[in-house]
């Protein structure tokens, strides 16, 4: 019989957003995959989950699935954790599931945080429809998607660090036009969690003035849509009409 994978999302800041059942399924698992076992080695310890881990992440999760889903086949339970937030999200995991799902498995996501939808929220922009793209590519393809970006006409979501928040602002003021509608959010349910909020170029001028620090999300409004010319289908019946009358 086959086991079960379960996707665990931790906590981005506060430790308070660690839900009852997150835990339980964390202690109760064989297995724990933990992007790094450091980092969750501190949650773990915080909540007294005492489940072995094991490393999975970006540079040894294709060379692990196979032997991971056999395992899984063979009846383990498996959770699985991100540094924080929800695995899979611009992180580790999308791959297992995959694997998971192509081989009949059972996969459970528990709802749980992750950076982008208080990001997104708190940004004042659309909520109802948007757009998520995650770290955008560091180089080859970039200038590329920011070109095919800037005709979006959702709300758009990306990731970025504070190192290359600077950097990637200009690029989307150039790519969009620097008046469009942004805000960037940092540090999401930490003690000095913040939300600016402004134009491009308005952002760009403030973060040139002050080096930002911590986790960033970006929201940008959408192209503005443009009001579409109702074209009357029966015009050209009406004129002929008109003119049969004359």
């Amino acid at each position: 019989m086959s086991g079960k994978l379960y996707i665990v999302p931790t906590p981005v800041g506060n430790l308070d957003d660690m839900s009852v059942r997150a835990v339980n399924t964390l202690k109760e698992a064989g297995l724990i995959l933990a992007e790094d076992t450091r980092t969750s080695g501190v949650l773990m310890k915080h909540f007294g989950i005492e489940t072995r881990m094991q490393s999975h992440h970006k540079f040894n999760e294709h060379e692990t699935i196979n032997a991971l889903a056999e395992r899984l086949e063979a009846g383990e339970v498996i959770a699985m954790v991100s540094d924080a937030g929800t695995p899979a999200i611009s992180d580790p995991g999308f791959l297992l599931v995959r694997e998971c799902r192509r081989r009949g498995i059972e996969v459970e996501c528990l709802p749980g945080p992750t950076a982008f939808v208080p990001a997104l929220v708190n940004s004042g922009l659309p909520c109802d429809k948007f757009c998520f793209e995650g770290f955008l590519p560091q180089k080859k393809g970039r200038a590329t998607r920011l070109q095919h970006l800037a005709e979006e006409e959702r709300t758009m979501i990306f990731y970025e660090s504070p190192m290359r928040l600077l950097k990637t602002l200009q690029q989307l003021a150039e790519a969009f036009g620097g008046d469009r509608e942004a805000s960037v959010s940092r540090e999401i349910s930490k003690v000095h969690n913040t939300t600016h909020n402004g134009t491009l170029n308005e952002l760009v001028e403030y973060f040139t003035a002050t080096a930002p620090r911590g986790e960033i999300v970006i929201v940008v409004e959408g192209k503005e849509q443009q009001p579409v010319e109702k074209v009357d289908k029966y015009a050209k019946f009406k004129n002929s009409n008109k003119l049969n009358t004359l």
